[in-house]
């Protein structure tokens, strides 16, 4: 069996119904493999054989059926020691992410899966699952008519249990050691609006920070994980309970992870999208970019290589986003309209309380400023809340990170001021108000003051941090008492007793 061919195997995204998906990239890559010094094999992997738009179908019946797949068409490349490079798009990217968790990560063996490239992934969900499938079917940035399928679309929700629990094991797993055992993973991804594709009933497929579909903040590995807790309860001489403070309990960093924004791309269409926009002739120098950073990743064989193509991604995004900054476009009839393409950040808050429970009613309101007001945050940082709709307990914020960090002027060409330069804050805090507030059992308010290091932990460009809030559960004790019967074994009624 030949050894000596580069192995690709494609897996497209949610909902699809056709190999054509892919486009001419799998042709593109064959065509310049020789210009970068690989020898290519191509496998495509039909994740239509085992449908992911039907309700039943989950992330992990698609992961178990990828398993199948690969030792029904690749099992002789595998048990020759040969690894192979999986390209994913959209929705491919979390299910290979579980099946490398699910029965290699956790089980401790060696993967056959050598690089994972992953464009457009919805690594922390989408803003636009929520929207329900008769809805998100009639979006064509993403589905093409397809309807979609229950029991994927609730993975990709925001805040979905699932994706939580998933990406809190990546955030504290070690994954990338020496040897035979290394996968390296790589996001790919675009920050631009194909506005032929904008649906003006849904201003997600418009939103900054995103491609349309995905945020890049929703996309990117690199992730943070903070625990708050609220520090155990007092009762005051007056019997009245208080817990003001919320401490922060756990800090933790994933590990880093290939990032690079492809310039000018949006996650969908013929015209902009990631994938379906590749022509398969030398002369697209359109995607050019992000054909180079394919090869590139996929040349990547040691720490050491890994470590230079972080560092060089990270600066040519940043690049990009510079250059990207100020959209300027014009509609008929209308005068010119300019976008700013500022960074963005995404927070998934979960809360639940000391026994574990669930806390579905609460309010959490972000704080600056030496007095730990919320009048002190700057105008504009806000974009947008989505409470889970299964999880009542998660609820996501989207955050202009460049508002709220401070940034400088945008000018367009003419060297004309479009926005001034924002001071942003150095300071961030939270106040946490969670019903029931009263009764028998019941929560108490509680705040964390700003502060500058909560400020960088929890506000990051282009990623996502997952806080997790720990509240005091009250529990009274006339909830259940020992009271001692008299000698004529009166009856008590006990009906009206109160918490206190």
């Amino acid at each position: 069996m030949p050894t000596t061919q580069t192995i690709i195997v494609f897996v497209h995204g949610w909902s699809v119904t056709n190999t054509d998906t892919y486009g001419n990239l799998p042709q593109r890559l064959r065509n310049e493999a020789t210009n970068y010094g690989i020898n290519i094999k191509i496998e495509e992997i039909f994740l239509s054989k085992y449908i992911s738009f039907h309700d039943e179908v989950t992330i992990d019946d698609i992961s178990l059926a990828f398993r199948s797949a690969l030792k029904d068409q690749l099992d002789p490349y595998i048990d020759n020691g040969q690894k192979f490079i999986c390209i994913t798009h959209s929705t491919g990217g979390p299910v290979i992410r579980n099946w490398w968790q699910k029965y290699y990560k956790s089980q401790n063996t060696t993967c056959p899966m050598s690089h994972l490239i992953m464009l457009a992934p919805a690594n922390f969900g989408s803003a636009l699952a929520q929207l329900g499938k008769g809805r998100i079917s009639r979006i064509k940035s993403w589905l093409d008519g397809v309807e979609p399928g229950q029991g994927v679309l609730n993975w990709l929700e925001l805040g979905s249990i699932e994706s939580w629990e998933m990406n809190l094991e990546w955030i504290f797993s070690k994954d990338l050691k020496t040897g035979d055992d290394n996968v390296y993973p790589f996001v790919l991804t675009g920050d631009y609006i194909d506005r032929k594709l904008y649906d003006n009933l849904n201003n997600y497929t418009g939103e900054l920070g995103s491609d349309g579909v995905v945020r890049t903040s929703a996309a990117n590995l690199n992730s943070n994980y903070v625990k708050l807790v609220q520090q155990d309860v007092e009762l005051d001489a007056k019997g009245k309970f208080s817990a003001h403070n919320l401490n922060a309990e756990t800090i933790q960093y994933s590990q880093n992870t290939a990032m690079r924004i492809i310039s000018f791309k949006s996650h969908s269409g013929n015209t902009m999208g990631i994938m379906k926009s590749v022509k398969s002739d030398f002369s697209d120098k359109n995607s050019h970019e992000l054909i180079d950073a394919i090869f590139r990743s996929a040349k990547v064989d040691s720490l050491e290589s890994y470590a230079k193509i972080i560092h060089d991604f990270e600066i040519e995004t940043e690049n990009i986003q510079n250059i990207e900054r100020l959209e300027t476009k014009k509609f008929d009839g209308l005068p010119a309209r300019n976008f700013i393409h500022d960074k963005y950040t995404m927070v998934i808050f979960r809360v639940t309380d000391t026994d574990g429970r669930a806390v579905n009613d609460f309010d959490i309101l972000l704080t600056a400023g030496t007095k730990s007001d919320p009048n002190h945050l700057p105008q504009g940082f806000f974009v947008d809340r989505q409470r889970n709709s299964i999880s009542g307990n998660m609820i996501t914020y989207y955050i202009n990170y460049s508002i709220m960090n401070g940034c400088v002027e945008v000018k367009n060409e003419k060297n004309e001021i479009i926005r001034d330069a924002q001071p942003g804050i150095s300071t961030l805090g939270f106040k946490i108000i969670a019903r029931p507030d009263d009764g028998f059992v019941h929560y108490l308010p509680c705040e964390l003051k700003a502060d500058k290091e909560i400020m960088k932990h929890v506000i990051t460009p282009n990623s996502t941090t997952m806080v997790e809030i720990v509240l005091q559960r009250v529990v009274h004790r006339n909830v259940f008492r020992l009271s001692k019967m008299d000698e004529n074994y009166k009856a008590e009624d006990f009906k009206k007793v109160k918490p206190f």
